[in-house]
């Protein structure tokens, strides 16, 4: 298939993703107005869990956006004609980094570049996502802890 088809494939992929992320965050967003309006009543543990799924809840609408903000960038690009190139060396990205990542911006290796802070002028680079750093050395508590002494 032609990497023009895939592109427009890919275009009807964002499309839905992003009215359903529009839908979650605008539903997200009543829910937590609602849960805030029933505060008040119920004991501390209550409050407690109320708390915390709340920020959880915050958080995942944070990802959500940020994902969002994504895809209406990376359709603008399709819109412009420019989706698809990578923004640091203008290299087509390979179809199979689009079809993982629709909205990536870069290619692998400006992506690599970029995470390394080795890419002159990115920094813009995203760090939206965590990045393993190899490491698999177990922290302990006394690791952490400071000495109050």
């Amino acid at each position: 298939m032609a990497r023009k088809d895939e592109i427009l494939r890919m275009r009807d992929v964002l499309v839905v993703r992003r009215d359903a992320l529009r839908r979650a965050l605008a539903g997200d967003l009543s829910l937590l107005s609602d849960l805030q309006q029933q505060q008040g009543s119920g004991d501390v543990i209550d409050a407690a869990l109320d708390s915390a799924q709340g920020e959880i809840n915050s958080q995942l609408a944070e990802v959500e956006s940020r994902e969002l903000a994504s895809i209406e960038k990376a359709l603008e690009q399709m819109r412009d004609g420019t989706y698809g190139l990578c923004e640091h060396c203008n290299k087509k990205i390979p179809l199979a980094r689009l079809k993982a990542l629709p909205y990536a911006t870069t290619c692998i290796e400006c992506q690599r570049l970029a995470e390394e802070g080795r890419l002159e002028g990115a920094g813009d680079a995203d760090w939206s996502r965590v990045l393993d750093s190899g490491s698999d050395k177990d922290v302990t508590i006394s690791d952490i802890e400071m000495d109050v002494s």
